[in-house]
């Protein structure tokens, strides 16, 4: 039998509670009555705000009325627009061939950031070349873990690695929330996971750095602070949900 390499993340102290934590907000936030007929428009409010807040997590801040009016022409922030647009669309192509997915989230991204020639091309290294094929290999079934943990490895893993030229966390957390959609946890793309980020945006950076040491409690200290960014986006649903009940 194969060792799932992913399993002992859950034996970390706290972890395991974090998670069902995390889960039990997202199942809650799911229920809420106004996604039985305005889904549609939770789901394109929580798509602008992941997009505002990767942006701005890549250093381009932006006021998100401004955005949603039209009149941010930022490259950066009209990539994380196109990202969060496409992603149900990639969530069957992204356990198929994560590889393939990740190649054009990047294009999406980065267009009119990079030279044409880099988008969708991972930095030629072969260590790097080698550590996504690895993750590759998570997404497509090399673990049973739930699929809140798989997103918060793949996010870290992606963010540390920096496989691509240009604005690499766009394309790392939008994988993240791939997994997410993929895996049938948030089949609709309603938890903003990238808005608990941002919010959280210095525990965020320090955690990310933790996570790569590989250490367990760099490794404890990112799983904690993801599930924490769950909670958070999770809680935009009833948010955006009471906003769009009571403009009906």
């Amino acid at each position: 039998m194969t060792t799932d390499p992913l399993a002992p993340l859950l034996a970390l102290a706290d972890i395991a509670p974090a998670v069902e934590r995390a889960r039990e907000r997202v199942d809650e936030a799911h229920r809420h009555r106004a996604l039985r007929r305005h889904g549609g428009q939770v789901a394109a409010e929580v798509s602008l705000r992941s997009a505002v807040a990767s942006a701005a997590l890549e250093g381009r801040p932006h006021d998100r009325e401004e955005v949603r009016a039209g009149t941010v022409t930022d490259p950066v922030l009209q990539g994380a627009l196109r990202v969060a647009g496409a992603l149900p669309g990639l969530s069957e192509l992204w356990p198929k061939a994560p590889r393939q997915a990740l190649a054009r989230l990047h294009v999406l991204a980065a267009r009119d950031v990079v030279a044409e020639a880099e988008l969708g091309r991972p930095v030629a290294d072969p260590v790097v070349a080698g550590r996504l094929d690895g993750l590759a290999a998570l997404v497509a079934g090399g673990t049973k873990v739930p699929p809140l943990v798989l997103a918060a490895v793949v996010h870290g893993e992606l963010l540390n690695l920096r496989p691509f030229a240009g604005p690499s966390g766009v394309v790392a957390r939008a994988a993240a929330r791939l997994v997410l959609i993929s895996t049938g946890f948030d089949p609709r793309g309603l938890v903003a996971v990238d808005v608990g980020h941002r919010e959280r945006e210095p525990e965020y950076v320090g955690a990310a750095g933790a996570f790569a040491t590989g250490t367990p409690d760099g490794l404890r200290s990112w799983l904690r602070h993801y599930m924490s960014a769950v909670e958070v986006g999770a809680d935009q649903i009833p948010l955006i949900g009471d906003e769009i009940l009571a403009a009906s």
